[in-house]
């Protein structure tokens, strides 16, 4: 690791959508026209992983942090903490747990209870060199397998790590390979998934953007192990950026002599290609996603051809996503044991997660498997915005399901998951407060599964249709309670009757949602009423005689001018004019506003 002073500054998308690339753009300018001494290195990272607070930048080695950086603040930046050594207060991170502000980022809540294997690297190099991988023990791995192991060797260290496969069903990576390398059939194929379409997730993503060498020598060690020549990566066509640093890094790599023909003298050819995803949800199905690739309408086919048999072309082929593909160096460079030393029984290794939503801390996360929910959502999560009631916490993407407060305690593993009804999923994390409506969210996914379904099943295209039919109708005021038992028999069908894991986990969210809070169902059946006062036909809005001051607050915050009253008297909602857009609601200081039924002829 270089002595010498660094500026980082994260330009991961998350900070880049913030202006971070004209505070990159700052430094080095500011810097190449001041006289330093010993004048730093100013290096543009990927995501830091705290994206609320972004832009982040960090100042090596003196262990200092900067959060929501501005461009205007790089001057003051230079002058002060560059030149004389000074911290500026007001751009350090105030951390929500322990009410302190704090210097190295690493200290603070969010970071420390964290465990980087697959995201390790990124924030900490400059993902465009593949110098700085390298100066991090990048292919060294490679490196280990081509001059010390044999295949075998290889397919037996995977195996006992027990690794399961991050992007969702957390199928056995070792015994997936092993399978494979067992077919002579050549040629033979390694493809990395990379069409993350969850809503909320950014995991894949930002490890292609920040580290993309890590998936490529993960990569390069499986077509070692089972005997292929080239590989694919899958990448939506959406992730620009993500799409260009893997560019550079498989470019780099060839220069290097890590990719091409005879790797390393060691007589190993491989090469890889990126593949632009088209953006449909269902490509991140293996079957699909091969389909894809070949130019063909990208739709799942049954599952008893497996595709380390019959993959791409019909040839054996290893699929593995983004963060499976990551892990697989710090395997082979610390050895299975090491790795099952973290997480828990069966579940060993760590996940990476995307938390968002109603909570204080969004951002991209990495803990141990077997941590708790709760320790996500309310210690590195920081709780939720403006400390409103927890209500519910979607995991998996939109085929997972909606836990709930009862459940906070809940480990985060493939198994503990499953059995409560939800899934692991790629490792999206969408948090829920008291005013996110359990129907609509159940509504909500219905039709994203709706419209992202390839159609071949029958089940699959008109079950879903069917449920998002009933769930429209219920949100509207128009449902009834025989719709529940209808709903979960659909949920029965659809799932026992899909191709694909899209139609067979899309029941997920209406199964939960009923399950835990059926009473919520019920309201808006029986009493017309949305709790949450989302749902607009079910919701209205009327001025508590008691608790309003007369401060005018609602009145001045309606966009449509539906409230009236003077100064320090008793304020009117018209419900002719209402459009039940909340504001008042949320902007009211005593709470005088409340949340009735609809207003309608039922």
């Amino acid at each position: 690791m270089s002595s010498q002073r660094q500026i980082l500054v994260c330009c991961g998308t998350g900070c880049l959508a913030n202006n971070s690339y004209e505070v990159y753009l700052k430094f080095k300018d500011l810097i190449s026209n001041k006289e330093i001494q010993i004048k730093p290195i100013i290096k543009p990272t990927g995501c830091n992983g705290l994206c609320e607070k972004g832009p982040v930048v960090k100042i090596l080695p003196d262990n200092i942090s900067y959060f929501k950086v501005k461009a205007e603040d790089v001057e003051e930046i230079i002058e002060e903490t560059i030149v004389k050594g000074k911290i500026i207060d007001r751009l350090l991170y105030f951390d929500t747990n322990t009410k302190n502000k704090i210097t190295d980022h690493k200290n603070a809540t969010f970071y420390k209870n964290q465990h980087k294997i697959a995201i390790r690297n990124i924030g900490e190099i400059d993902p465009s060199k593949i110098e700085d991988y390298i100066e991090r023990d990048g292919y060294a791995a490679l490196k280990k397998v081509l001059f010390t192991m044999k295949p075998e060797e290889v397919l037996e260290q995977v195996d006992k790590s027990n690794l399961r496969g991050r992007g969702g069903g957390g199928f056995p990576t070792g015994l997936k390979w092993k399978t494979c390398a067992k077919y002579n059939h050549y040629p033979k194929y390694v493809i990395c998934n990379g069409d993350e379409g969850d809503p909320g997730a950014f995991m894949d993503r930002s490890i292609m953007e920040g580290d993309p060498n890590t998936v490529i020598e993960g990569m390069i060690i499986c077509a070692y192990a089972i005997g292929a020549n080239q590989g694919y990566l899958y990448i939506r066509d959406e992730y620009e950026l993500a799409r260009k640093n893997m560019q550079i890094a498989i470019n780099s790599a060839r220069e290097y002599g890590y990719l091409g023909k005879n790797i390393l003298g060691r007589g190993l050819n491989f090469d890889l290609e990126i593949v632009r995803g088209g953006g449909a949800f269902v490509c991140g199905e293996s079957s699909a996603l091969m389909a894809s690739i070949q130019g063909k309408v990208g739709e799942p086919r049954a599952k008893y051809i497996r595709s380390v048999e019959r993959g791409l072309w019909d040839q054996p082929t290893i699929l593995n996503n983004v963060e499976t593909w990551a892990n697989i160096p710090p395997i082979i460079s610390y050895g299975p044991d090491w790795f099952k030393e973290i997480g828990i029984k069966n579940n060993f290794g760590t996940k990476v997660f995307s938390l968002v939503g109603k909570v204080k801390n969004t951002g991209l996360v990495e803990v141990p498997m077997g941590s708790s929910l709760r320790s996500l959502v309310f210690e590195i999560g920081g709780g939720v915005i403006k400390d409103k009631k927890f209500k519910a916490v979607q995991t998996g993407g939109p085929s997972g399901g909606c836990i709930p407060k009862e459940h906070l305690d809940i480990s985060l593993d493939f198994d503990s998951l499953n059995e409560i009804g939800s899934m692991m999923g790629s490792g999206g994390v969408i948090v829920m407060d008291e005013n996110t409506c359990m129907v609509e969210v159940a509504r909500y996914y219905m039709e994203f599964l709706s419209e992202e379904s390839c159609g071949k099943c029958t089940t699959c295209r008109e079950g879903i249709k069917l449920m998002l039919d009933i769930l429209t109708n219920i949100t509207k005021g128009n449902g009834k309670e025989e719709d529940l038992d209808l709903l979960l028999g659909i949920c029965d069908t659809v799932e026992k009757g899909s191709l694909c894991g899209l139609g067979q986990t899309a029941p997920n969210p209406v199964r939960t949602t009923i399950k835990f809070f059926r009473d919520e169902y019920l309201e808006h059946i029986n009493n017309h009423k949305c709790p949450a006062g989302v749902c607009k036909n079910l919701t209205s809005y009327q001025i508590n005689s008691e608790a309003c001051i007369g401060c005018g607050i609602c009145k001045k915050k309606c966009p449509v001018d539906a409230i009236t009253g003077e100064n320090k008297k008793l304020h009117v909602i018209h419900q002719d004019i209402c459009i039940t857009c909340g504001e008042c609601y949320e902007n009211c200081p005593t709470n005088a506003i409340e949340i009735g039924g609809g207003i309608f002829e039922s």
